[in-house]
């Protein structure tokens, strides 16, 4: 059985997530969501589960959920199949709320674009073709 990863975000508002993620191409499964969280669909195998603070904090009874607009403790990075698919999906955010937090990167063999989502979580949207890495 091939495994798989879930990735646990701290999030304010489930409905907005579920929104701004949705506008992205996301999907849900919702045998997996409740009142407070979901089952963020992004690929075979990759699954976001989008908890509201409270419910994310019920995992850590012994830490503080980070406050996000300050700290960075993850960068979620997706990769896509071209730079123009790294392109659509970083305007897609970005006409949903996101924030772009660095100008993209083009090293040739690849290509990359970096959003705040509208919880302060950071993604990355790649591209990259080993086969053209300098030597």
């Amino acid at each position: 059985m091939p495994k798989q990863l879930y990735v646990n975000l701290p999030i304010k508002d489930l409905e907005r997530s579920k929104a701004f993620f949705s506008k992205l191409g996301f999907t849900f499964n919702e045998q997996f969501s409740d009142e407070s969280s979901t089952s963020m669909i992004v690929d075979e195998g990759i699954i976001f589960m989008l908890l509201e603070r409270e419910r994310f904090k019920s995992f850590i009874p012994h830490k503080e959920v980070a406050d996000t607009s300050k700290t960075c403790s993850a960068i979620n990075a997706i990769q896509m199949d071209s730079k123009d698919e790294v392109n659509a999906i970083t305007q897609k955010a970005l006409g949903a709320g996101a924030n772009e937090y660095k100008e993209p990167e083009d090293h040739g063999f690849m290509y990359g674009r970096s959003i705040e989502d509208l919880d302060g979580n950071c993604w990355e949207f790649f591209w990259m073709d080993p086969s053209q890495m300098p030597a």
